[in-house]
C-alpha cells in the first residue's frame, strides 16, 4: 500500500460520515491531464507541461494519464480519476453533449479541476465551463516582464512563494469572473504595455489583474494559473510549486484554512 493511499485509509476510518461531494469518495493518486486544442492557436507548450504534470505527481505517488481524445470524457472514465488537469486546453474540445454531461457530473459529484495557461480558453461559447473554471479568457497583450503579487498564501499553490517576483509570460485578460473565485496572483494593469487596453479589459481590470485562483462550484473544487506560455516556465519551481499545490488542492489531498 502507498503512503498515500495509507493517509486516505486512516482519514476514512477516523471519518463518521462521507458526503458524495468531498473529493475523498474518488481515488486521490490518479489524474486525467487533458490537452485537445480545437480549432486555432495550439500552444507548443503542451509536452513540457504534461512532463511537469507527471514528474510533480510522482512525488506524490499519484499517477497521469495524459489524453487529447474527448471520448475520455464518459462516466465511467472520469470515475476513475479524482482530478482533472486542463494542461493548455483551447476553444471547442468537446464533440458530443455528452461528453460535457460526464463533466458536470465529475464536478458534482467531487471531482477536482486544475486550470492552467490557455485553460480558460476552452469551450468559450459554454456558461457552465466559465463559471466552473472562473472566467473565460479574452485575449492577452504581448510577452512581457510583469511583477507578479501573491495575494492570498493560504492555499497550498502559494504559501511557499515570494510575496512578489517578476515573470515574463503573456498576462491574460478575463471576462465572466465569477465572484465567488478566491484570487491568489495579480498584476497591475497600469504597468502592463498594451495599446489596446482601454478596449478591453477597460474597468474590468483598472487596478489588480488576476492571474490565477481558486474556488469551490457545484461539488467540486477548481484551480487556475494563468502563468505557463512558454516551454521553459515548466522547468521552474515557481510555477511547479503552483501546479502542484493547485493539484494536490483539487484532489483533495491538501487543504486551505477553510477547508
Amino acid at each position: 500500500m502507498s503512503g498515500l493511499t495509507s493517509k486516505l485509509a486512516i482519514l476514512a476510518i477516523g471519518s463518521t460520515l462521507l458526503l458524495p461531494s468531498e473529493p475523498g469518495d474518488r481515488t486521490k493518486d490518479r489524474v486525467l491531464v487533458f490537452t485537445r486544442n480545437g480549432k486555432g492557436y495550439v500552444h507548443a507548450n503542451i509536452p513540457a507541461s504534461v512532463e511537469a504534470i507527471r514528474n510533480l505527481a510522482a512525488e506524490r505517488s499519484i499517477e497521469v494519464e495524459a489524453s487529447d481524445d474527448p471520448n475520455s470524457f464518459s462516466d465511467d472514465n472520469l470515475r476513475r480519476f479524482n482530478a482533472i488537469v486542463f494542461s493548455n486546453s483551447n476553444n471547442d474540445v468537446f464533440t458530443e453533449e455528452a461528453q460535457r454531461l460526464a463533466l458536470q457530473k465529475f464536478v458534482r459529484e467531487g471531482g477536482g479541476i486544475v486550470g492552467i495557461h490557455v485553460a480558460t480558453g476552452t469551450e468559450r461559447n459554454w456558461p457552465w465551463f466559465a463559471a466552473m473554471m472562473g472566467g473565460r479568457f479574452v485575449r492577452h497583450p504581448k510577452l512581457q516582464k510583469f511583477t507578479v503579487r501573491v495575494t492570498d498564501r493560504s492555499h497550498p499553490a502559494t504559501k511557499d512563494l515570494p510575496e512578489t517576483f517578476e515573470w515574463e509570460d503573456e498576462c491574460y485578460y478575463h471576462d465572466s469572473m465569477n465572484p465567488d473565485v478566491r484570487i491568489l496572483l495579480t498584476t497591475e494593469s497600469s504597468k502592463l504595455e498594451d495599446p489596446k487596453k482601454s478596449e478591453f479589459p477597460g474597468e474590468n481590470f483598472k487596478g489588480p489583474v488576476p492571474l490565477s485562483w481558486y474556488h469551490e462550484y457545484g461539488g467540486g473544487r477548481q484551480y487556475y494559473v494563468g502563468l505557463g506560455h512558454k516551454d521553459e516556465h515548466y522547468s521552474n519551481p515557481i510555477l511547479r510549486q503552483q501546479i502542484l499545490g493547485g493539484l494536490l488542492w483539487a484532489a483533495g489531498v491538501e487543504k486551505t484554512p477553510q477547508r
